[in-house]
């Protein structure tokens, strides 16, 4: 039961303090956030992507990710951000010579050196163990140190030679504040681009409600086979036939009967240049004059009786 036989209770027996607050091993978060995909929490692969915040993911992860519908995702809030795949950025890492992997310590006798990295700046050659910042382009993807964009200035990549801007520059698991820097550029690119969208949609509604525009590009049913000589022949013909109509209902109503008037004579389709599979629609064609041998009886196949 204790306290009996001349035993004697310590302080820190019987007085609970204040839990000491555990220390997180600050190479083990490294390794972590350098080596292992945010979402899946697998070891980083090719292809590997970077979110518009700094974190490297999996691009299988990613994917796998937007197709997943479910309410409950595993680590969702580490990607919520990611709305779909032009959200990330693929990058484009440059080895690193020395990096031997898991080949030299198959038998777990051997010392791994963590601040040994799978990749390094393609400029300087730092090793990309986060011991040094590393940033990469949102335009084209390249990954080099910080220290090479500030003591190499130029406006284009320095591996790829593409133009870029400073917003494109993001840090690869930047701290908190970076975080927020980054955070507040997403949110106003996004909003621009949905500006740009919403001004495209009554540019492209004036352009259709134009007139000029839709003579100019007539659809399909629109477009007239025929050449615009038969077409004003046609429209000729209209005219002169609703001009008789009208004149003798002029006449009816004076109770004078008027004399027609005579217009162009009409043209047969059979005379016209059109095509012989649009001649064989209408009945003046060839085809369709048959004789009563070849056409067939209404009660039979055939023209004789049996």
């Amino acid at each position: 039961m204790g306290c009996d036989g001349g035993t004697i209770p310590k302080r820190h027996e019987l007085v609970k303090g204040p839990k000491k607050v555990e220390k997180v091993d600050k190479d083990a978060e490294l390794v972590a956030q350098w080596n292992y995909c945010t979402l899946s929490q697998e070891i980083l692969r090719r292809p590997i992507v970077a979110c518009e915040l700094g974190r490297l993911y999996n691009k299988d992860a990613v994917i796998e990710f937007l197709l997943d519908k479910s309410s409950e995702k595993p680590l969702g809030k580490a990607a919520s951000h990611i709305k779909s795949i032009k959200n990330v950025t693929e990058l484009r890492l440059s080895d690193n010579p020395a990096w031997e992997g898991d080949k030299g310590n198959t038998k777990g006798d051997k010392h791994d050196d963590l601040q040994r990295a799978r990749f390094i700046c393609p400029v300087v050659g730092l090793e990309m163990n986060g011991r040094h910042r590393f940033c990469f382009l949102r335009r084209c993807g390249c990954v080099f140190s910080e220290r090479a964009l500030k003591e190499i200035q130029a406006e284009v990549c320095h591996t790829c030679g593409a133009a870029f801007q400073d917003d494109d520059v993001i840090v690869l698991n930047g701290t908190k504040e970076d975080v927020e820097t980054l955070k507040g550029r997403m949110e106003e690119r996004r909003l621009r681009a949905k500006l740009e969208k919403k001004a495209k949609k009554p540019k492209a509604a004036e352009s259709a409600s134009k007139p000029g525009v839709s003579e100019e590009f007539p659809g399909p049913s629109k477009i007239k086979t025929g050449k615009p000589e038969e077409a004003s022949l046609d429209s000729r013909e209209k005219k002169a036939s609703s001009a008789p109509r009208s004149a003798a209902a002029n006449g009816s109503s004076s109770g004078k009967v008027g004399k027609p008037l005579g217009g162009p004579p009409k043209r047969s389709i059979a005379d016209s240049e059109e095509s012989e599979a649009y001649k064989s629609l209408f009945t003046t064609h060839s085809s369709a004059k048959r004789s009563k041998e070849e056409s067939a009886h209404w009660v039979t196949h055939t023209s004789y009786c049996f």
